[in-house]
């Protein structure tokens, strides 16, 4: 078993709040669907409201590596801006993973300025199925979420 961690900050000129606004509930999911198309088909959202036990079923692309992923809320802190998700079915657990999570955190840095504080946490079953854990989602996302929330 090889365990992981990766992490990615992201400095976005917007609010904590405004950025937070999108992560906290289901407007990330409809985002991701119209803007990330080139990664991903369609966003369905099989269970919850955008809070913890929420269920998204994410359809990527073919030749995306893996057909689709089912990813369940395991935490939201308004306070603190933290959102927590895992992998439950698909997605990296097809590809030799048994866990695969996301955390991210909306830091305020004050002056309308804040930080999109991402980390992947991983257990893979063997080194060659680690070597795919990226921070790249968290990433993509981070900056679709940039681009939105600091648009004129």
């Amino acid at each position: 078993m090889v365990s992981g961690q990766l992490s990615h900050e992201l400095e976005v000129k917007a609010a904590a709040s405004d950025v937070w606004a999108v992560y906290c509930g289901l407007k990330l999911a409809k985002l991701i669907e119209e803007n990330l198309t080139q990664l991903v088909q369609k966003v369905d959202v099989l269970e919850g409201d955008g809070g913890v036990g929420t269920i998204v079923c994410l359809k990527f692309v073919p030749g995306f590596g893996f057909d689709e992923a089912k990813e369940k809320v395991t935490k939201v802190d308004h306070e603190n801006r933290v959102k927590a998700t895992e992998v439950v079915e698909g997605g990296h657990l097809a590809i030799g993973f048994s866990s695969f999570k996301y955390e991210v955190q909306i830091l305020d840095k004050g002056n309308d300025t804040s930080v999109i504080k991402s980390v992947v946490e991983y257990e893979a079953n063997d080194e060659g199925a680690a070597k795919y854990a990226t921070v790249d989602p968290v990433q993509n996302v981070a900056l679709l979420v940039q681009k939105h929330v600091t648009k004129p």
